[in-house]
C-alpha cells in the first residue's frame, strides 16, 4: 500500500520530545552544575571577615587595625550616602579579629558566635550616622568557664588511653560566652556521670588534640557543627578516631546524660508507668523472684545513668520502674506503698510484706546500699541458680558448710496465683517467727520449737518457694504424680493448691570419697561430668497436709526437724531432675560487647550530617558539569549508530572467497551441476539497495476503497 508523510508541525514536536528525553541524564546534571555553582558555593563560602576589611586571611593583629582605620576614614569622609550596614560588619570584624581568643577560635575552627548581633545593630542603627553608634559591639564573656572536671592536655591524652571506663569531653574555649553559661549543666551531667564514666575538659588552645577531636569539613578545615561547647566520647578501648561518639544535639542534661548512657554505655532504659498502667504492664509482667523498685519522680527526667547501670549490673534480681508523681494521685500512693511525697523509692517483696520506702534524692552510693540491702525477697525463689546458694540441692551443698551431716529446706510449691501468694505470706511469718526466738529459754512455753529454731539459727533450715508450672518434673520427682493437677505443671482449671513439704539432706561421706577415686580414675571429661553430677547427698521428703496456719506450721517443722536430727530415718539417692533456667541474658548485656556502641537513631543522624558536609565541597559542580558532558557524548554516539546504520559492502560480498570457490570437478556429472549451481546462487542473491528500501519514519498508510468507481 503506498504511505505518503505526516504533517510536518507534529513530526517536529515529536522529534524534539524524543531527543530531550534521550538527553535528560546530562540536562539534568549541567543543570545542577550550574545550580550548585551559582547558589550553593555562594552561600557555602560566604565572605570572611578579612575580606571585608581588604586584608589577607590570617592577617595579624596590626594589619586589622590597620585595615580599620583606613575604611572608616574612608566611610567618613565619603560623600555619598553612609551604608550602616556596612560599616557594622566592618566594625564587627574589626572588634572580633582583634580579640586574641575569638581571633584563635575563628582562625582555626571558624567559630563565629556572635554574628547575628550585624543584624540587629543594624536594625537599631538603622538611619543613624556613625558618630552615633555606641561601641564595641561585641561584649566579652560575664562569667568565667568554671570547671571543676579534670584539663586534659595533649600530653595527657596519649597516657589515658584506652581505659577500662568510657570518656565524655568537653571542648571549650574561655572566650565563649555559650561556654560559660553551660558550666553549671556540665558540672551537673559530670556528677551524674561520675561512676560510670571518666570526664574531663579540653581548651581549644590545646590546638593539636582540639584539632584531632573536631569535625572536618570537605576541605580538610576542623570544625564544630553546633559551635563551642561541643562533646565527644570516646568508648572504653578505643584506640582510633573512627570509634570517637560527637554529640549534635541540644545541650540539656536530660539527652546529654541520655545519649551517652545509651549509645556509649549500653544501659538499658527504664520506661515510666503511670497508676493504670503499672500493674498491667509492669508488676504483671515481671519475673515473681524479682525485687519491684519504683521511683517516683516529680519533674519526669529520665534515669540517671548510674541508676540504669545499676539496672543491669542487678538484673538477675530487681525491676526498675518510673513514675510521675501527681499530687491528685498522692492518696492512692500512700495507700498502697506509703509513699508520702516525691521524690521516692519503693521496693516492693514478697506478698504481704511491707514495701521498703526511702524518701529524697538519692546518690551512687546511698543508692547502690539501698539495693544491696533489699535485693532479695525475704522468702527466696527455688531456681536453678540460688539452689546451691539456698542449701536446696542434692550434690551435697548446704548453707552450714561442707561439715553440716544433716540439714532441711521447707518449699512452698505451686502455681503463680492469690492462692500461691498467701501460702508465701503465711511461710515468711514462720521464717520471721523463728528468726524472732533466736534463743528459746528452757522454760518458755516455746521450748517445743527450740529444734527448728536451732536448726535455722545455724543455717541448717532454709526456706524457699517453687514454681510449680515452670518446675513441672521438680515439683512431680518431690510430691509424686498423683493428686499434683492442681499444683505442678500447665493450669488446666481454675483451682491452683499451693502445697508445702521439707526434704531433708543427709551427707554420704562414702559416697563423696567413692566418687573421688572414680574421677581419679577416669580422665574422660564427659565421664568426669556425670560423676560430678550425681547425687552426694540422701534425701528423705516429708509433706505438710495441715492448715494454713503459723503455729501449726512452726509446730510441725520443729518436729520434722527433730525426728531427722535423732532417728534414722530412710532417705533414697535418686538422680533429681535439674531446675529449668527461667531467665535468658538480656541482649543489652551481651550483644551490647560486640556490636557498634551507637543505636539506630543515631547512626542514621550521624550518616546525614556526614552527607551535608559534601553539599559544601567544591569540587561538587565541577564533577556535575564532567559528568553531563560525558553522558552527552555517550548518547550522542549511541544515537548516531542507530540512525546511520552501517551498509555492508556489496562489491566484496559478492566476490566469492577463495573458500568458497568451487573446486575442480572430478567428473562429468559434476560439470553438468556446475552451471545449475551457478544460476540458483544468482536467483538468491538480493538485489541493490535503492530508495525505496527505506521507509520514512513519518510516513502512514492511506486506507483504500475497494471499487474502482471512487
Amino acid at each position: 500500500m503506498p504511505r505518503v508523510s505526516a504533517n510536518p508541525s507534529s513530526s517536529g514536536l515529536f522529534s524534539v520530545a524524543s531527543t530531550v528525553r534521550a538527553y535528560a541524564l546530562p540536562i539534568v546534571l549541567f543543570a545542577g552544575a550550574m545550580y550548585y555553582q551559582l547558589f550553593v558555593i555562594p552561600n557555602a563560602f560566604p565572605r570572611s571577615h578579612y575580606d571585608v576589611l581588604q586584608i589577607e586571611s590570617y592577617s595579624s593583629v596590626d594589619k586589622v587595625q590597620d585595615a580599620y582605620e583606613k575604611l572608616e576614614s574612608k566611610m567618613n569622609s565619603a560623600e555619598e550616602a553612609f551604608d550602616i550596614h556596612e560599616f557594622l560588619k566592618i566594625r564587627y570584624a574589626y572588634e572580633l579579629l582583634t580579640n586574641p581568643l575569638w581571633k584563635r577560635d575563628y582562625d582555626i575552627f571558624g567559630i563565629d558566635e556572635q554574628l547575628h548581633i550585624v543584624e540587629s545593630a543594624s536594625k537599631h542603627y538603622a538611619g543613624k550616622h556613625i558618630s552615633e553608634l555606641d561601641f564595641p559591639l561585641l561584649q566579652a564573656q560575664s562569667g568565667s568557664v568554671d570547671h571543676s572536671s579534670k584539663v586534659i592536655t595533649a600530653s595527657d591524652f596519649q597516657y589515658i588511653f584506652p581505659d577500662v571506663k568510657p570518656w565524655l569531653m568537653q571542648l571549650y574555649s574561655s572566650g565563649s560566652e555559650n561556654c560559660a553559661q553551660f558550666s553549671k549543666s556540665w558540672n551537673k551531667i559530670a556528677s551524674l556521670l561520675d561512676d560510670v564514666a571518666n570526664i574531663g575538659v579540653v581548651e581549644l588552645g590545646e590546638k593539636e588534640l582540639a584539632i584531632y577531636l573536631a569535625d572536618r569539613r570537605s576541605t580538610g578545615k576542623p570544625f564544630f557543627r553546633n559551635g563551642v561547647p561541643s562533646l565527644v566520647a570516646i568508648p572504653a578501648g578505643c584506640r582510633s578516631p573512627k570509634c570517637i561518639r560527637r554529640f549534635n544535639s541540644e545541650l540539656t542534661v536530660d539527652k546529654v546524660t541520655n545519649w551517652f548512657a545509651t549509645t556509649i554505655l549500653a544501659l538499658p532504659q527504664i520506661n515510666y508507668y503511670s497508676r493504670e498502667t503499672l500493674v498491667p504492664n509492669f508488676l504483671g509482667k515481671t519475673s515473681h523472684h524479682k525485687v519491684k523498685v519504683l521511683f517516683f519522680s516529680t519533674l519526669g527526667e529520665r534515669a540517671a545513668p548510674f541508676i540504669r547501670q545499676a539496672a543491669k549490673d542487678y538484673w538477675a534480681f530487681a525491676s526498675f520502674a518510673f513514675i510521675l508523681w501527681r499530687e491528685e494521685e498522692s492518696s492512692y500512693w500512700l495507700g498502697a506503698f506509703g509513699v508520702e511525697s516525691a521524690p521516692a523509692i519503693v521496693f516492693l517483696k514478697d506478698p504481704g510484706v511491707k514495701p521498703v520506702v526511702h524518701h529524697g534524692s538519692v546518690n551512687n552510693s546511698i543508692f547502690l546500699n539501698l539495693i544491696e540491702n533489699n535485693k532479695q525477697q525475704e522468702l527466696r525463689q527455688l531456681r536453678s541458680v540460688t539452689s546451691r546458694e539456698l542449701g536446696c540441692d542434692p550434690h551435697g551443698y548446704s548453707r552450714a558448710g561442707y561439715d553440716t551431716m544433716i540439714w532441711y529446706c521447707a518449699i512452698v510449691v505451686g502455681r503463680p496465683s492469690l492462692e500461691l501468694n498467701r501460702m508465701r505470706e503465711t511461710m515468711y511469718r514462720v521464717q520471721e517467727t523463728f528468726s524472732k526466738y533466736s534463743q528459746v529459754d528452757a522454760s518458755s512455753e516455746n521450748q517445743s520449737l527450740a529444734p527448728a529454731v536451732d536448726a535455722f539459727k545455724r543455717r541448717r533450715l532454709t526456706f524457699a518457694w517453687l514454681d510449680g508450672e515452670k518446675q513441672k518434673d521438680y515439683c512431680q520427682f518431690y510430691l509424686g504424680q498423683a493428686g499434683t493437677d492442681h499444683t505442678c505443671g500447665q493450669r488446666r482449671s481454675a483451682t491452683d493448691i499451693p502445697r508445702l513439704f521439707v526434704i531433708r539432706y543427709l551427707r554420704n561421706n562414702s559416697a563423696v570419697d567413692l566418687r573421688t577415686e572414680q574421677k581419679s580414675k577416669w580422665k574422660s571429661s564427659l565421664v568426669q561430668d556425670l560423676i560430678t553430677d550425681s547425687d552426694l547427698a540422701g534425701q528423705f521428703v516429708a509433706g505438710y497436709k495441715g492448715e494454713d496456719d503459723v503455729l501449726q506450721i512452726t509446730h510441725w517443722l520443729a518436729n520434722i526437724i527433730s525426728d531427722g536430727d535423732s532417728r534414722d530415718l530412710p532417705f533414697f539417692t535418686l538422680r533429681t531432675p535439674e531446675l529449668v533456667p527461667d531467665d535468658t541474658e538480656p541482649i543489652w548485656s551481651v550483644a551490647a560487647q560486640n556490636i557498634p556502641l551507637e543505636n539506630l537513631k543515631q547512626s542514621i543522624l550521624g550518616s546525614l550530617s556526614g552527607l551535608s558536609l559534601y553539599r559544601e565541597d567544591p569540587r561538587v559542580g565541577p564533577f556535575l558539569l564532567l559528568g553531563a558532558l560525558i553522558s552527552l557524548g555517550t548518547i550522542w554516539l549511541r544515537r548516531s549508530q542507530q540512525v546511520h546504520p552501517s551498509v555492508p559492502n556489496q562489491s566484496s560480498s559478492n566476490q566469492p572467497s577463495e573458500s568458497n570457490q568451487p573446486s575442480q570437478p572430478s567428473s562429468k556429472d559434476e560439470k553438468e551441476q556446475i552451471p545449475r549451481n551457478r544460476v540458483r546462487s544468482r536467483s538468491n542473491k538480493k538485489p541493490p539497495p535503492s530508495m525505496t528500501d527505506f521507509e520514512p519514519s513519518n510516513s502512514y498508510q492511506v486506507p483504500l476503497s475497494d471499487s474502482d468507481s471512487e
